[in-house]
């Protein structure tokens, strides 16, 4: 269960109610109307150049925070949402943060001043379940974002005119994750890969439907692109060399997925982890059949991650376990035994030379990919561990869960 927070007439109780009563002269005849909410963090997310030092949060008691990782203090707490923030989303750019929460609503941030852009954005009925921005290498500055929902839908909004542009329909049930790529398939075009109950559905950005991969059994958790890293990072890399333009944040970024991307022999790849236990590879641009299932996990896969560098995948399970699988083949390599609670989320160091796994045992863990041995155990947390991100510098770690705190780790 979540950890509740209490409120009397909008302010949260702090105090025992009979302390409250006493503080304020309530009468015992007096009815008390208490509002609880569950609260615990949900996402973390550090800003995405290496050269800034921002984290966001979203959290279970509805606001966004911003903290300063050099100074390791609170910047801003963010309110506009009035329901649990499950996802949030920085701009490639940086220069604006989107946060969706349960009630379907998003928010633009500006994380400079900590303020709400505009009115929050309705148009989805349910939890917003995933948001991605726009790569920077295909435009820059940010403007488009898209949004997906428990409602079966995904929508694609523009951020300067604050409004949805196009609404992805037609699924029959909630679509669970999304990605903004661009792909050679049988056309040139970029599209959007959804995934939903047992499918995994591309896009045009346009609103056309292109292709629908089918492999899973069941409902698919987790998607994860070998292009993710520099898809995430755009421009910026460790070098944190200045940009001195839109043009050419947009030309490195180029620079960068060129390079990622692959060949025709090796192209962008994706994996896939599913609730059938199961991990499916697949190469979009090559063939729409999966290249490889790969199975062993005893318990549904609910995060999978291709390291920075392409060459590994990692699969956190609810069977407790971090499995590594070659990121060209999708065969097994090892398996890290440590953890003794469902496997919640993993992440990469910059260099691919460590994954970090975060668990409901309240631990995290940093396994060395060289060893296939266990490098550090990090505990501290007193409850189930759900987020957990690794800055692009590499310097730094971020992890929050249901004890309501969230922690910086020293790289």
């Amino acid at each position: 269960m979540l950890p509740y927070s209490f409120y009397v007439s909008d302010e949260e109780l702090l105090v025992s109610v009979g302390s409250y009563m006493e503080t304020n002269r309530v009468s015992v005849e007096k009815v008390l109307k208490i509002v609880y909410q569950e609260q615990a963090v949900f996402r973390i997310r550090p800003v995405n150049r290496c050269s800034q030092t921002i984290a966001g949060i979203g959290s279970g008691d509805n606001t966004v925070r911003l903290w300063d990782l050099n100074t390791e203090t609170p910047m801003f707490t963010c309110r506009g949402h009035k329901n649990h923030v499950l996802s949030i989303a920085w701009s490639p750019d940086a220069k604006c943060l989107v946060s969706g929460d349960k009630d379907g609503k998003v928010c633009c941030w500006d994380p400079i001043k900590g303020e709400l852009q505009g009115k929050p954005l309705s148009g989805h009925r349910k939890a917003i379940t995933g948001i991605a921005w726009e790569p920077a290498h295909l435009s820059c500055p940010s403007r488009r974002f898209v949004t997906c929902s428990l409602d079966g839908s995904a929508k694609i909004w523009d951020f300067k005119l604050r409004k949805s542009l196009i609404s992805l329909s037609g699924h029959t049930k909630a679509v669970t994750s999304v990605k903004w790529v661009e792909m050679e398939l049988y056309t040139q075009g970029t599209f959007l890969i959804i995934s939903e109950d047992r499918t995994i559905i591309m896009w045009e950005t346009k609103g056309k439907f292109k292709h629908v991969l089918k492999e899973h059994g069941h409902w698919v958790n987790s998607l994860s692109l070998s292009t993710d890293y520099v898809l995430r990072t755009g421009a910026f890399d460790h070098t944190r060399k200045e940009i001195s333009s839109d043009e050419e944040m947009k030309k490195i970024a180029l620079e960068r997925y060129n390079k990622a991307k692959g060949t025709k022999d090796s192209p962008e790849r994706l994996v896939s982890g599913s609730d059938d236990r199961t991990m499916n590879l697949w190469e979009p641009s090559v063939s729409l059949k999966r290249k490889n299932r790969s199975t062993g996990h005893q318990q549904l896969v609910n995060h999978v991650s291709f390291s920075p560098n392409g060459q590994w995948i990692a699969s956190g399970s609810f069977d407790g376990s971090v499995r590594l699988w070659n990121g060209f083949t999708g065969d097994y390599v090892t398996k890290f035994r440590g953890h003794v609670g469902r496997v919640h989320q993993i992440t990469w160091s910059a260099d691919s030379r460590m994954l970090l796994s975060g668990s409901k045992d309240s631990t995290l863990k940093i396994w060395d990919i060289r060893t296939k041995r266990l490098k550090q155990n990090l505990s501290g947390h007193s409850d189930p561990v759900y987020a957990v991100d690794w800055s692009p510098d590499g310097e730094k770690v971020a992890s929050g869960g249901k004890d309501k705190v969230l922690k910086l780790w020293k790289g």
